[in-house]
């Protein structure tokens, strides 16, 4: 059995169960154990670590984990952008595959429209240096401070004036009462590598490996492949209602009068598109999902 050479940093919290979902679609199966951070995977050249977001991009930098994936946010906070190799944007969170934003929110039925109008003024949030940055930016002097929770709840309860906060949707802070006035940070997740371990040839190759595989398993969530039968006479028709990747795929079936047609298309438009192709004449028409597209 060969001795794991890569380190793996896999986020705890709001971003493990849709971390691990999206390995295993990418072909690696994390399990986890009830009392320790150290999960089994099935890849004898890993170790995987279960770690807070926060923490990820330190323990990257100062090579205690080889690879992980972390937010963006965090690589900010900490000030790690040039200290870590950001292999790649993979976009996904714990609900949906889009980024999430930081914002400014202040009380529903406060007199606050913009950051200025918070000169002077108590800001509770996680992210205290890009919170801090971003103020500055505009020359509006605030207390920052860190909130360790619930923060929405901060100025329901008059602790404080307005927050900084992570949202995908906005629903929970509209839910708290709250209202947005302003995008402190747009944000996703990223695969980061160590350095050291970037420029080292045999854990690279094992890191681009990884990077390739996650992209595809991201980029099959929006696709599926339809497979059909179609009349001949009918495929030049049929073959006009089909977008793809490249070009479908058109093979012969043993009656010569018919043509089986297979392709990639974003289920954005498969809702709309399978009765289309059904009036144009396709039959036996399948759907089905894909793991990987590379």
């Amino acid at each position: 059995m060969n001795k794991p050479f890569l380190k793996l940093g896999v986020p705890k919290g709001s971003l493990e169960e849709s971390t691990i979902s999206l390995f295993e679609r990418a072909g690696w199966k994390i399990r986890k154990h009830t009392r320790n951070y150290f999960p089994d995977i099935n890849d004898e050249d890993i170790t995987a670590s279960l770690c807070r977001a926060q923490e990820i991009s330190g323990y990257v930098r100062d090579g205690v984990l080889d690879v992980g994936l972390t937010g963006m946010d965090w690589i900010l906070e900490m000030g790690d952008q040039d200290k870590v190799v950001k292999v790649s944007d993979l976009v996904y969170s714990k609900t949906s595959n889009r980024p999430c934003r930081w914002v400014l929110a202040v009380a529903g039925d406060s007199p606050y429209q913009s950051a200025e109008d918070l000169r002077g003024k108590r800001i509770a949030t996680e992210l205290e240096g890009v919170t801090r940055a971003y103020f500055d930016r505009k020359g509006v002097d605030v207390d920052v401070y860190y909130s360790w929770g619930a923060t929405e709840a901060k100025v329901v309860e008059g602790l404080a004036d307005g927050i900084v906060e992570v949202t995908e949707t906005g629903t929970t802070i509209r839910a708290h009462g709250l209202r947005i006035i302003d995008e402190v940070l747009v944000t996703n997740t990223v695969l980061i590598a160590n350095k050291d371990a970037w420029n080292d040839p045999v854990r690279r190759r094992k890191i681009e490996q990884i990077d390739l595989l996650l992209k595809g398993a991201l980029r099959a969530e929006a696709l599926v492949c339809l497979k059909m039968n179609a009349p001949a006479s009918a495929l030049d028709a049929i073959l006009d209602l089909l977008p793809s990747l490249n070009s479908p795929t058109v093979s012969p079936l043993r009656d010569s009068q018919w043509l089986s047609v297979e392709t990639v298309v974003s289920t954005d438009v498969v809702r709309d598109l399978i009765p289309r192709l059904r009036e144009a004449g396709a039959e036996g028409i399948i759907e089905y999902a894909l793991n990987k597209v590379i």
